[in-house]
Order: structure tokens, then sequence, then C-alpha cells
């Protein structure tokens, strides 16, 4: 809404009307010409020039922004923009001319007005505009605008109330009494009678359904309370134990035999736990094996090597801190051979049997007493006993596996993947003979050669000694399958055991049934030490806490204890463990302690505390190098 208002033309037409009406008056008198003071003098041309002015509908006056405060919102903070509301937009429009056509007349301002502001005495419409209607409208009035009066109110606050409750103190009773294991043993004989009277009780009063219901029942219940109360007692007979036998874990932990300083470089084996196992009753320890990760720990497999007696096998755990329970029993149907104990996953266990199987043990799963992974005939399972079984690497995929060795002449790898074992043949063992036949010439007739122990190098994961029943030892490589790398003439008999240096990488140690130990340099194809024990040797091992020390044991129930360092002719220590009628089978070093325990043929497990002569360790000589003389002592310690 524009209008475009030439003000030149309206002064004409003004001056037109003026002329007509008083036109008279010029030509008597002619017209007076007043001029005010502050006229401006304009030229020709600029009044003759045309301005124009442009109209808009919009009220420069009304203000842009009203804002009312309310008491509601915000009481305190009054004068806040945030506390107000604005009111409605401000209204940019006034009427001009208004004419009614109807009854009920519509007008075109927002607010209706009445008859006195329309129409004033001498009957003339006023303008909206007007200074009189202006000064006649009331404004509307705006809630205290800035006339602020301050108010304030104070709250009462609740008084603070005590209350207080007073009770009876319980009864207290003093109490004491000694528990041993026949208390122990006579309260567990109790509790299961107890259980059996509740059964009893059950089955007379409900029918067969609903007892049977029960019993499930029953044995949830049972198995819920079985893990807590398994614990607690595990706890209480290693505090029973402890306290009955604290004279021997004194000896275990600070007892060092002063006698060593008067028997010229001489030692002894001190006696201490001796464990067993109810369940493994007429069966030899034919395997042990300690845990790297928790040291007290150790496996033992129990069965036979009599081969008209071979009957079930038990694989069992014991604890230094507990000797007269084992932590873990593993009943088998064949007897156990060899076990090993994996170094990273200590709950992982390799087993051996008579049969020809090989297993593994899970020690988290102890409700099930069956091996997570077993070999069967369709997966390339042993022909023969197994007789020594060594945890591997992970393979390139991350799965983990062990090799196993067995009369049959097989080595064979094992890889655990999901819920079987997949077999690999790394070598079979063969020896070509020369047959005669019958028209007299000879023919080369390859022959399967049994395999009694094998041990794989400590830094060389592919290569490892294989001990056979013909008395040799074979050095073989996994990237050889057809192939030996070196065969020794090693002994008469069949070798027992071939364990290499857990220090030095070129040498290695091995024991027979006839009667000798033999200590071995890879390079060379005779023994570097020849040691004659007078009985036929089970079982030897390396310490780990030295190079030169080794221990063996005799069928005559002997342990034999060697230092290099010390004495190349003869044995630091013999000394008999058992009664000359019982055989020892096989030795084992802890791994951090010094103590050794050591298995015979009734079941027996004994563990024997090294004197100080017997595990000292030999000082760290430096090597000289010709071309570096001086560096060559300053990087070894003295």
């Amino acid at each position: 809404m524009y209008k475009s208002v030439c003000i030149r033309c309206n002064l004409q037409e003004e001056k037109k009307g003026a002329d007509a009406v008083e036109g008279h008056d010029e030509w008597l008198h002619g017209k007076p010409l007043i001029k005010p003071l502050d006229q401006v003098e304009l030229t020709e041309t600029e009044l003759e020039e045309e301005i124009t002015r442009t109209l808009s509908a919009n009220n420069p006056h009304a203000p842009q922004n009203i804002v009312r405060y309310s008491y509601k919102v915000n009481l305190e903070a009054i004068f806040s923009k945030n506390s107000g509301k604005s009111l409605h937009p401000v209204a940019n429009f006034d009427a001009h001319f208004s004419q009614d056509h109807c009854d009920n007349p519509i007008p075109l301002q927002e607010t209706p007005t009445t008859d006195e502001e329309e129409v004033d005495e001498g009957g003339e419409e006023d303008r909206p505009d007007s200074e009189a209607s202006k000064t006649d409208k009331k404004e509307p009035k705006l809630k205290n605008q800035f006339s602020f009066c301050e108010r304030a109110s104070q709250t009462l606050t609740n008084p603070l109330r005590e209350r207080g409750c007073q009770t009876e103190p319980p009864p207290c009773r003093t109490f004491c009494a000694t528990a041993n294991q026949s208390e122990i043993y006579d309260a567990y004989v109790e509790w299961l009678q107890a259980q059996e009277k509740n059964k009893e009780k059950q089955k007379g009063v409900q029918s067969k359904r609903d007892d049977s219901s029960k019993r499930t029942v029953l044995m949830e219940s049972q198995t819920d309370e079985l893990p807590r109360l398994t614990k607690a007692a595990k706890i209480l007979e290693r505090m029973v134990n402890q306290n009955t036998f604290d004279y021997i874990a004194q000896d275990f932990k600070y007892y060092e035999d002063p006698s060593d300083e008067f028997r010229d470089q001489k030692g002894t084996l001190l006696p201490l736990w001796k464990f067993q196992c109810d369940k493994a009753k007429g069966m030899s320890v034919t395997a042990l094996c300690w845990n790297k990760k928790y040291q007290d720990l150790f496996a033992v497999g129990m069965g036979t090597y009599d081969f008209c007696k071979q009957g079930p096998g038990v694989l069992v755990f014991h604890t230094l801190k507990n000797h007269s329970f084992p932590e873990y029993i593993y009943t088998a149907t064949s007897g156990i051979m060899c076990v090993d104990i994996h170094q990273q996953h200590s709950y992982l266990v390799a087993v051996g049997f008579y049969d020809g199987h090989v297993a593994v043990y899970n020690l988290k799963k102890r409700g099930e007493g069956e091996p997570v992974y077993k070999s069967t005939a369709k997966m390339g399972k042993h022909t023969d006993p197994v007789w020594e079984v060594r945890w591997q690497k992970d393979d390139l995929d991350g799965n983990r596996n062990f090799c196993s060795i067995s009369s049959d002449g097989r080595i064979v790898s094992w890889t655990l993947v999901k819920n079987e074992l997949i077999f690999t043949d790394i070598l079979r063992l063969s020896v070509t003979v020369s047959v005669s036949d019958v028209q007299g010439g000879g023919q080369q007739v390859s022959v399967d050669v049994s395999g009694t122990s094998f041990d794989f190098h400590k830094q060389i994961d592919h290569l490892f000694l294989v001990g056979t029943e013909d008395g040799k030892i074979h050095k073989c490589s996994k990237t050889y399958s057809n192939q030996l790398l070196k065969s020794y003439d090693a002994h008469n008999m069949a070798v027992d055991a071939v364990k290499w240096n857990h220090f030095h990488s070129g040498v290695f140690i091995s024991c027979s049934s006839d009667w000798t130990v033999k200590v071995w340099d890879h390079a060379a194809h005779t023994p570097l030490f020849i040691f004659d024990l007078h009985a036929p040797v089970g079982d030897v091992a390396w310490a780990p806490y030295s190079s030169t020390v080794f221990a063996a044991v005799t069928l005559d129930g002997i342990v034999h204890v060697f230092d290099l360092n010390l004495n190349k002719f003869e044995a630091l220590c013999q000394q008999a463990v058992v009664a000359n009628t019982v055989k020892l089978t096989h030795i084992e070093f802890n791994p951090i302690y010094p103590i050794i325990i050591v298995g015979d043929e009734r079941g027996f497990v004994t563990s024997l505390k090294l004197s100080p002569n017997l595990r000292k360790r030999p000082k760290v000589r430096p090597t000289f190098n010709p071309l570096y003389p001086l560096n060559s002592y300053l990087h070894f310690p003295l």
C-alpha cells in the first residue's frame, strides 16, 4: 500500500480554488504576501522540481519490544528478560475511513469504539490519528513496569526429633574344641546318614512320580551346595594337616643340614611328605610332571608296566599344601603311561595310555571325569602303548598341539581343533634289514622300530631326540620326515629316558636298563661321561638350577645325585628312600623349590629336600675372546 503524491499539483489546485473565490479582491486591493521569517529561499528550478515521498503501512512510532514481567514465573528475577513475557506484536494498522454496510458492523480496528469516540458534537467524524482520539483513548496499564517493591517470605523449619531403639544383646557362648581327621570323617559320615534317612522318609510318603521329582530337586540342591562345602572343607583340611605336620613344613622351608660342612662336598636327602591315593592301590607310578604355573601342584600317572597285569588307570594331582588327599582324581579304562602339563595353559593336561589312545583333560571342568579330547581308531590312534607326550608351541592358526611316541614306531603330532584331535605323522621309525630268501639271495626289508622316549630341543623347535627299544638314539627334525639327522649307538638295552640340558643347547643325557647313565654332546658319536649305577636305571632328570647337576633312580630303591662341576667320577649322594624290594620308577625336580619327587611301583610318591651341597649354583665364568679380550670379561660377572 504505497501512494505517490505530487506536492506541486496540490499546491496548484489550492491556488486555483483560492483565485476563484477571492479573484475579485486581487483587482481591487491586491493580494497581501505574508512571508515567514524562517522561510527558505528557493530558486525557480528548485520550485519546479518534483519531490516524491513514499508512504508505507508501518508505524514508525510503534514500539518494537514491549516486555511485561510476571510474578508467577520468577519472583526473584523480575527484571530479567528470561522471566518476562512479550506482548502480542503491535499492529501497524490505522483506519482512515470506515462505513457500515450491514446491521452488525464489523469495525476495521481491533478494539471497538464508542459513539462518543466516532462522532463529536458537531457531527463530524474524528480521524483515528487525530490528537483528540489519542488523548481520549486509554492506554493499557502495564503491570508493575519498573515500579518494583521487594517482598520477603520466611518458612518455618521443622524441629528435629531423635528416635532410638534398644534391643537386648544376643546371647554369647564360649566354645572350644580341637578338630582332627577322625572328627572330620565322623562328621561327614553323620551328614551322609542323615541324607539317606531323609531320602527313605520321602520314598514312603509320596508316590513314585513325586519321589522321582523330589530326587532331582534334592540332587540339584546338593550339587549347588557341594562346591561351597568342598571349598570350605578343603581349606579346613589344609589347616588341620599343616597344624598336624607342622614340623615337616618347618623343615621344608627353613631346615638346612649343618653336617654338609664336614662331608667334603657330599650331600643328603631329607624326606618330607609322602603322597598316595586310595583309588590307585596296586598300581605303579608311571609318570610325574610338575605344574609350571602352580609350583606346588604336580600330576601323577598311575598304571603298570607288567603286560600280564594291565587294568584301569588313574590320573592324580597332588599339592604340597595337602598330602593327605589329592586335589583332582580322574579314572581311566586303561593304564596311564605318560603325562605332560601345558606351560602357558596349566589347566590342559595331555595323557598317553597303554592301549594306544591319547587324551587331553581340562582341570577347569571338575564335574566331568572324561577327557575333553580323545583319539579314536578312525582318527589315527596308536596301536601300541604311548610312552611319551610333549606339548608344543601353538601353530600358525593358534591351535594347541602336542606330540606322542609309541611302540608302533610312529611319532604323531596332535592338533586340538574344536572338539576333535587331528593327527599328523611326523616320523616313522624303521630299520632296513637284509633277509635271505629260499634261493640263498639277500633281500632288503624295512622293519618298524619301537620308540620308547623322546625330547624336544629347548631353543630349536623342530629338533628332537628319539630313544628306541634297540638301544639307539636318533636326532630328528620335523622338517625331514623321512630322514634321520644322526644316530647314536647309545645303550645295549632299551633307552628309558633321553633329555636335553636346560642350559647347554648341545648336551643331552640318556639312561637305560643296562645300568648306565650317559652324557652326550650332539656333535660327537661317543658319550662324554658314562656312569655305572649297578642297577637298572628307571629315569633321569636335569636340575633346573644348574647345568651340571642331574639325578637318577634305580630299581633297587636308590636315588643318585651328580654334580659334574664338583665331581666327574661319582655321585655326591647315593641314598635309599624305599625298601630294597621296592623299585623306583620316576624322578622330577621342582621348578623353583630345592626338592625332588620320586615315584615307586607301589603307587607312593615321596618328596625329598636337597641339602646345600647338592644345590650349589656354579659361578658364571667369562668366555675369553682373542679379538675382544677386554670386553669379553666386562660383559660377564665373575
